[in-house]
């Protein structure tokens, strides 16, 4: 009966491209306005999702309560729309629908992440939830049954409330507890789960949700908070990766790496110094801080936000550098822990030097980092405040990682999208991905850049954090007012298909409506 509907839910999702594609004139025929490269066989495409954002079922089996479900309960007013994540997409309940959704857009491999409170519900070690290791092996055999990979990260920002409580990435006790949460996830899952991350986007998590109240746990302790969340971070993960190289590699054969974010910093005077340095001292700041521990040939914090943070922190009246210090065991410990460089990139901005903005506090990590930053007036924002696109600044983050760590730890993007107004003909998505896309061409053609893999953010429309449901990044529509959560493909969908399938950039294959539309978003 199981496999009846599953071919009924597959038959209903082709019709939907296929009246998709003939509403807006699409022909699979069309070759022409071809990118100048393709991507190799072997080129990982992938798209990415995350547990809290998209699974719902909050309590369903036993599950302990994450930091977000308490904070979200306690304070409805924190998301823009007063929403939850209690149900969200329902994946919990509709991961075989997910599955024929990842298939359907022709990738092999697909990114994903486990909640830690589904599965240890207390959050620690002692107690393991049957119904959250079930659900997950079912995830897992069914993708891999349909020839995909799972790409498993096993912290997206749900921590379990109880070390919330006691301080989160702050209190450095929390570093064992994940190791023993990792030591779970290998051990259940390590024989079909070959690839993992530790952790993504350190520097989002501590600066937004422990230095601003952006997003939970919303400490709001800024300056500090967020280089100790920073520090335990990359030292949880350093441990969990060598948990995982010396006892779990050996036989379950598998890579783990780590997910880092960074927005690329253009100088908004290319000849002027002050903006040169500007833009460096932010990469440095933002990305280096979280890198260079991990993928450079010394280890450590990069010598300017070290001398940076405790030159500011000395004329502030503290007695030492607000940036904790890794002792040189833990510089050797952290220093090569990753087998790829996992990369999450959305936009670019333009910097200048400051001494002080209006919304900075003293001290701040944006106090720290001393820089102004606003995106340039031409490029087109077309959902997100924060979001701009800017196509070539992809090809030069790509490129300042190389020049920065060099060629033999391949970079994998995790994550790469826009959001729009959740339009089912989202010509500005289509766009979006094939405009960074082929910069990411240009970027492993034309700059040695070795980049091996490619993961769209994100499947389906879901619950983007404080934003709630107002803001759409999927490439399937998600009707969260229908309680079966019905979702249907857009035309990104389709697009994404014939890149993944074809390995190239086909910029006519669906056309975009007007003349001034293409203008504007396709930069070569």
């Amino acid at each position: 009966m199981q496999s009846e509907c599953r071919v009924a839910r597959t038959s209903v999702l082709l019709a939907s491209f296929s009246l998709l594609l003939l509403a807006t004139g699409v022909s699979s025929a069309e070759q022409s306005g071809l990118s100048n490269y393709s991507f190799p066989d072997e080129f990982m495409f992938g798209v990415a999702s995350a547990a809290f954002q998209i699974e719902g079922g909050w309590n369903a089996g036993g599950k302990g309560e994450g930091m977000w479900d308490t904070y979200l309960h306690k304070h409805p007013q924190f998301t823009v729309d007063h929403s939850n994540g209690d149900i969200a997409a329902d994946s919990y309940h509709k991961y075989k629908q997910d599955v024929i959704m990842v298939k359907s857009l022709g990738v092999q491999y697909y990114r994903l992440s486990i909640s830690w409170p589904r599965i240890l519900p207390h959050g620690t070690a002692n107690y393991i939830s049957k119904d959250g290791v079930r659900y997950y092996r079912a995830l897992f055999d069914e993708l891999i049954k349909a020839n995909i990979t799972p790409v498993v990260t096993l912290f997206h920002w749900d921590m379990p409330t109880v070390f919330m409580d006691l301080g989160g990435w702050t209190n450095p006790k929390v570093v064992d507890y994940f190791v023993d949460y990792a030591r779970v996830a290998f051990e259940l899952f390590g024989d079909v789960v070959k690839i993992w991350t530790t952790m993504n986007e350190l520097h989002i998590h501590c600066y937004q949700g422990y230095g601003l109240d952006v997003f939970v746990p919303a400490m709001n302790l800024r300056g500090i908070a967020e280089y100790l969340c920073s520090h335990n971070m990359l030292l949880g993960h350093a441990r969990a990766y060598h948990l995982y190289d010396k006892e779990f590699r050996p036989h379950q054969k598998g890579k783990i790496g780590v997910t880092l974010d960074a927005f690329f910093a253009e100088p908004k005077d290319s000849n002027k110094q002050e903006d040169v340095e500007a833009a460096e001292r932010y990469l440095q700041m933002r990305l280096g801080l979280y890198a260079h521990p991990i993928y450079s040939e010394s280890g450590n914090y990069p010598d300017l936000v070290r001398e940076r943070i405790a030159n500011i922190s000395r004329q502030q009246g503290f007695s030492r550098s607000r940036l904790p210090e890794f002792t040189p065991e833990e510089v050797e410990m952290v220093k090569g822990t990753s087998d790829f460089f996992g990369l999450n990139h959305y936009t670019t901005y333009q910097m200048s030097p400051s001494e002080m903005e209006e919304d900075w506090q003293v001290p701040s990590m944006d106090h720290d980092v001393g820089v102004k930053m606003a995106p340039d007036p031409s490029w087109p924002i077309p959902g997100c405040s924060w979001l701009a696109v800017y196509p070539p600044g992809f090809r030069k983050l790509l490129n300042w990682i190389t020049d920065n760590y060099g060629t033999k730890i391949p970079i994998v993007v995790t994550e790469n999208g826009v959001c729009d107004g959740g339009e089912l003909n989202d010509y500005t998505r289509v766009s979006y991905f094939n405009n960074y896309l082929n910069q990411m061409l240009l970027a492993m053609n034309e700059d040695g850049c070795n980049v091996q893999g490619y993961f769209a953010w994100t499947l389906m429309d879901d619950f983007e954090w404080s934003d709630g449901y107002t803001v759409k990044f999927g490439l399937f529509h998600v009707d969260f007012k229908s309680p079966k959560r019905t979702r249907t493909p857009k035309l990104s969908a389709i697009n994404f298909h014939e890149i993944a399938v074809t390995r190239r950039v086909n910029f006519d294959f669906i056309k975009i409506p007007s003349y001034k539309y293409n203008a504007f978003y396709r930069i070569d």
